[in-house]
């Protein structure tokens, strides 16, 4: 990201991330906080990863990352992705997993196809989607490899609280689907919540392995950038799910030229 602003000269630049580009996003703020201007955070992975941790703090579970990274993803998605499979009838298919967690449960957008053909573009295999894995004595039994774009949110390697040391602190939006089931304090993409609906079978209990509170771990964070002299403003969208610039344009749009405006 710093390298594309100094290919195109920006020495200081809004950013606007989304899922894991927010991670993105907040790691270009606490390596060059003062390129920053504002800063949008939609629908953001939690400032501690994705998967193994609990409290609004963002402990390890375990110290291997247990429960998160590339191993985490459900096999017969990424084979059917690999396949370019678009087909309804499994219901991992990339286009069902899009209709039932991407955007708000029962929602059909006009650009389906062309969200669809997108995520088809993706590439597969240790070093891609989602990357590797390696064995773990603690439950799930994996945990995060070293190549791969999943392991890239590991709570071993992805810890974002660096921002409340930054100066100095743009101010932030955060921008959220009130239905978001990818991003969640009960997300179906973390093994801990599907090991407490019995989805994957072996799960510990609540006291060893709770589901990650990924929004409340955000707000902690902002509520303590807020608190380090920055700023934030939430917005959340009623009946919007994991991505609400293609599920509410108007409405994002219109927050973020306020958000720019008031900076």
């Amino acid at each position: 990201m710093l390298a594309l602003a100094d290919a195109l000269g920006l020495e200081h630049f809004d950013l606007f991330g989304w899922s894991m580009g927010a991670g993105v996003a907040m790691q270009v703020l606490i390596d060059a906080p003062e390129r920053v201007r504002t800063l949008v955070l939609q629908s953001p992975v939690s400032p501690y990863g994705f998967g193994g941790t609990a409290g609004t703090d963002g402990a390890l579970l375990h110290p291997d990352g247990a429960g998160s990274g590339g191993g985490t993803a459900n096999p017969r998605f990424v084979e059917l992705l690999a396949a370019g499979d678009a087909g309804l009838d499994d219901p991992a298919s990339p286009r069902n997993v899009y209709r039932a967690f991407y955007v708000a449960p029962g929602r059909t957008l006009e650009d389906e196809d062309l969200h669809v053909a997108s995520m088809l573009t993706t590439v597969t295999g240790e070093g891609n989607y989602p990357g590797d894995s390696t064995p773990s004595e603690h439950w799930p039994a994996v945990a995060p490899g070293g190549r791969g774009v999943l392991n890239t949110m590991a709570p071993t390697v992805c810890r974002l609280d660096g921002v409340l040391d930054v100066s100095p602190k743009p101010p932030v939006l955060w921008l959220r689907g009130e239905l978001d089931q990818i991003v969640s304090d009960t997300s179906m993409f973390d093994l801990a919540q599907l090991g407490a609906l019995g989805a994957v079978p072996g799960w510990p209990g609540t006291d060893a392995c709770p589901p990650q509170p990924m929004v409340a771990q955000t707000r902690a964070l902002l509520d303590a950038y807020a608190d380090a002299g920055g700023s934030y403003s939430e917005v959340v969208l009623p009946g919007v799910g994991h991505s609400p610039h293609v599920e509410a344009p108007d409405v994002v749009r219109d927050a973020v030229v306020a958000h720019l405006r008031s900076a």
